[in-house]
């Protein structure tokens, strides 16, 4: 899947176009506005990106899971290698320790990332600060010609890159919450 990013200042068109886009049977769990102005997202009805998407906590997490699991690794062969586990207090102390050394590097590298925007968006800062929206579409390899088609009839949009998408598995399961929500 690929992610298509496009530039507007015009609301009303970005809701023609998700409303076309669907139409066409792409998901809305596939179309997004990232924009510094949720009301004006949310009265025009569109998917907006949740707040906690717009920092990095997760790509920030993960590099402090990195960083956690290189430490607990040093940890344990450090105290093997030294002999501390071979003594009466054993293998537990070490392991425990290594459990949260990791589990804090996760939770810094969290807390890094809520103050910092999300990577994948960073290059639309001055963008979204001048007022525009960012509108971005994952599509598969075959929703591209729709994409293109539905695009064509919006001079207004401007192309803005492309990036990777949301993995296939997670926009699964985010329809299939949406399905179960509506059941209820």
């Amino acid at each position: 899947m690929n992610r298509h990013y496009y530039i507007s200042d015009n609301l009303d068109e970005l809701e023609r176009v998700e409303q076309e886009l669907e139409a066409q049977g792409i998901s809305t769990e596939q179309i997004h506005v990232l924009s510094e102005r949720d009301a004006e997202v949310e009265q025009h009805q569109l998917h907006d990106v949740p707040s906690f998407m717009k920092q990095d906590v997760v790509h920030s997490g993960g590099i402090g899971a990195l960083v956690g699991l290189a430490l607990a690794a040093v940890l344990l062969l450090g105290a093997y290698w030294l002999g501390w586990t071979a003594s009466v207090v054993g293998w537990m102390p070490f392991i425990f320790l290594a459990v949260v050394l990791f589990g804090f590097c996760v939770w810094e590298g969290g807390f890094f990332g809520i103050q910092t925007p999300n990577a994948h968006f960073r290059r639309f800062r001055q963008s979204l600060q001048d007022g525009k929206h960012v509108f971005f579409v994952d599509v598969a390899a075959e929703q591209e010609p729709l994409l293109a088609g539905v695009l064509r009839q919006h001079p207004g949009l401007s192309a803005a890159g492309t990036g990777e998408a949301t993995p296939y598995w997670l926009m699964l399961c985010q329809q299939k919450w949406r399905q179960f929500r509506r059941a209820l």
